[in-house]
């Protein structure tokens, strides 16, 4: 049985006027960014900017975490918004629960940075953690909803360069499929009170306004991922991205990647969002703590 608080989450999301036009792309961002003072961080974490490889980041470090494990976090928001100011609780509860220091960062956003802006940021951030000394055996790559996508993405990108990998990832409701054609879009549209088929169709279109909607680089439900490292995959079944993270874990596993994924009952997108309120967010997050100590070392 899902929480009481995980039923108050939704009413009051639906309880939300819905707008008689789409929001603009502006007033999109604006409405994510009034959330980040709705989850503040913990007051024991120490927050630090810094410039990753030329990308905008903010070292998230909790007491206690070992300085040279770090997790490298792409936060969600359809590659047109979010920031370190909407994720710094999210990367903080993560970082917390695995033993490490957390590297934030803003990778440039779509329209006005289309793909592979994105993508190049990852890489870059990822470089540069490795260019502080820490050895990529105690490093993994973390990500929600397009940053679970990212995640991935970024991955493929930095095997195909001979980047030495990370030791494992993380996908956290993870959007890799830009056309929105999996069964989930239809069979959970009426209990997922956040993502809809037609929003994250502008949004794809807006990180990827030419070329193939298929592309690997940008959607990797259609990449190649042999030799990529152990993955887990969370997401939520109450959510329309669902078999997004479904067929992602087929194909990993079809490619000989060590996969652990975990369908979380009724639970809806990105659920570890709303830790603070919700115990199965604090579950799932103990849960990635869990799975990254195991190979962080």
């Amino acid at each position: 049985m899902p929480s009481r608080e995980l039923q108050v989450i939704v009413d009051t999301i639906r309880s939300q006027p819905v707008p008689k036009t789409p929001p603009t792309l502006p007033e999109m961002r604006a409405a994510m960014e009034a959330m980040g003072p709705l989850f503040p961080v913990a007051g024991d974490v120490r927050c630090t900017p810094v410039e990753a490889g030329g990308v905008r980041a903010e070292w998230i470090v909790p007491p206690g975490v070992s300085d040279d494990r770090v997790v490298l976090y792409l936060h969600g928001g359809g590659y047109v918004m979010g920031s370190i100011n909407t994720h710094r609780q999210l990367a903080s509860r993560v970082a917390r629960s695995s033993g490490s220091r957390a590297l934030l960062i803003d990778y440039r956003l779509a329209p006005e940075h289309p793909h592979p802006a994105a993508l190049e940021d990852a890489a870059a951030s990822y470089r540069w953690v490795l260019e502080q000394g820490i050895e990529p055996e105690r490093v993994a790559v973390a990500g929600d909803s397009a940053g679970g996508g990212l995640t991935v993405a970024a991955l493929v990108a930095l095997r195909d360069r001979g980047t030495p990998l990370p030791s494992a990832a993380v996908c956290i409701s993870p959007w890799v499929d830009l056309e929105g054609l999996g069964q989930s879009m239809k069979t959970k549209a009426d209990v997922d009170p956040m993502v809809r088929r037609e929003d994250i169709l502008r949004m794809a279109r807006a990180y990827l306004p030419a070329g193939d909607l298929r592309d690997p680089r940008a959607a990797p439900l259609y990449a190649n991922l042999a030799g990529l490292p152990p993955l887990l995959i969370q997401a939520g079944t109450a959510e329309t991205l669902l078999d997004d993270a479904v067929r992602l874990a087929e194909r990993a596993r079809n490619a000989s990647v060590d996969v652990t994924f975990e369908p979380w009952e009724d639970m809806i997108h990105v659920w570890h969002f709303f830790a603070a309120q919700l115990p199965e967010g604090r579950e799932a997050i103990e849960r990635i703590g869990e799975f990254l100590r195991s190979r962080l070392g």
